[in-house]
C-alpha cells in the first residue's frame, strides 16, 4: 500500500481535472456576484416601495372612512345594533 501511494504522490494531476476546478472556481466566483447584485436589488426594492409608501400616506390627507353600502336596498348589516333591533 506504500509503494502505491508513493506512485500516486510522484504523478501529475491530468490537465482536465486542472481545467474542471478553473470552471468550478469560476462558477462560483458568478454566483457569488449574482448574489451580491441581487441583495442590492433587494434593498433597491424595499426602499423605493418604502419611499412610495410615504409619498402614498403624505398625499392622501383625509382620513379613512367607512364605504357606503352598494346598494340601497339593504341599508344596514343585519350584524349590526341598528340590524338586530329592527328585527324585533
Amino acid at each position: 500500500m506504500d509503494h502505491d501511494l508513493k506512485i500516486l504522490r510522484v504523478t501529475d494531476l491530468p490537465k482536465a481535472l486542472a481545467d474542471l476546478d478553473d470552471h468550478i472556481l469560476a462558477d462560483a466566483v458568478i454566483r457569488r456576484n449574482e448574489a451580491k447584485a441581487m441583495r442590492r436589488m433587494m434593498v433597491l426594492a424595499a426602499f423605493i416601495s418604502m419611499g412610495g409608501g410615504v409619498v402614498a400616506g403624505a398625499a392622501l390627507p383625509a382620513p379613512a372612512e367607512a364605504a357606503s353600502p352598494l346598494t340601497l336596498l339593504v341599508p344596514h348589516s343585519p350584524l349590526t345594533q341598528v340590524g338586530m333591533a329592527d328585527r324585533s
